[in-house]
């Protein structure tokens, strides 16, 4: 007895020096739920992203479409990753009050709530986003009383929301992250950010829609992972004048993105929201390598990336 004892003892240790790693430094994952822009792609739905830790999930704009790839990912449809049960999405993040960016919002506040969330939704974003979400729940009104007041068991209180609004700095924090929020220059939009998020194990920093910007390579010096928006050189060449003045004011071409990556360092530079204009991704990861040598991934809806 003394020797199964002592096995058992010495078996506890070994776990627990197992999970030593993972207790102490975390295994935060980003998933990609939307790598899209404005064009309807049917492969690619709207912005949106999430930073995953052991705990809970942190969504980082909801453009159409992320909760049902956000779904996909998780056990009750097949997927691997228990934290992404819609039913947990509490706190979303958004860059700018863009169409792309936040049509998805009346999935994001209902949807989770029709599949059992009984918190409100913690919302964080440029000032207008209270409006469009009230405005969205007023839309919906019929649906959530009916809901509510009918024979269909529901809680009065998930489909709510709590709005904070954006300045630059740090606008959330608990015991396993910090998110710090920073300006970005996307055209006149005065209230357009990108987002660094602080983990026990990594640093992801978010570009949000942006032109050039050496601020970003500032807060993604040596990051993790620092996912950035693009769009094709070759492309923008073939564009009437009107519009290079738009995107050049708006966005970001593939040889400043590498330029920016190139200062910043990151260890993995991830294009997303990518405006190919018939260029092909092996054509926009040559692009981007001609300013930067590092590791690049170009996002596709539903990648993991850890």
């Amino acid at each position: 007895m003394r020797g199964l004892s002592w096995l058992l003892k010495i078996s506890h240790i070994i776990l627990f020096l197992i999970l030593i790693p993972s207790l102490l430094f975390g295994d935060t994952k980003l998933a990609i739920l939307g790598s899209g822009t404005p064009n309807p792609d049917p492969d690619r739905m709207g912005s949106g992203y999430a930073v995953i830790t052991d705990q809970a999930v942190y969504l980082i704009d909801f453009g159409p479409g992320i909760i049902r790839n956000a779904a996909q990912l998780s056990q009750n449809w097949g997927g691997k990753i228990p934290q992404m049960n819609v039913a947990n999405f509490e706190h979303a993040f958004l860059t700018h009050l863009h169409s792309d960016h936040t049509m998805g919002i009346a999935d994001l506040l209902l949807t989770p709530w029709v599949m059992g969330r009984s918190k409100p939704l913690n919302l964080y974003g440029p000032k207008g986003l209270d409006q469009l979400a009230a405005n969205t729940l007023k839309a919906n009104k019929i649906d959530i009383d009916y809901r509510i007041n009918g024979t269909q068991p529901a809680n009065k209180t998930g489909y709510k929301f709590i709005f904070k609004e954006l300045n630059e700095g740090i606008v959330f924090e608990n015991e396993e992250i910090e998110v710090e929020a920073f300006k970005v220059p996307h055209g006149d939009f005065e209230d357009a950010y990108g987002f660094r998020f602080t983990t026990a194990d990594k640093v992801i920093v978010f570009s949000g829609d942006t032109g050039k910007s050496l601020k970003i390579a500032e807060l993604a010096k040596n990051a993790d992972i620092l996912v950035h928006e693009v769009y094709s050189l070759e492309g923008f060449k073939k564009k009437t004048k009107d519009w290079q003045k738009y995107h050049s004011e708006h966005h970001t071409s593939t040889i400043e993105v590498g330029e920016i990556a190139s200062l910043a360092k990151p260890k993995k530079l991830v294009l997303s929201h990518i405006l190919f204009w018939g260029s092909t991704p092996k054509d926009i990861m040559e692009e981007v390598r001609s300013t930067f040598t590092g590791d690049i991934i170009i996002a596709e809806d539903g990648m993991i990336i850890e």
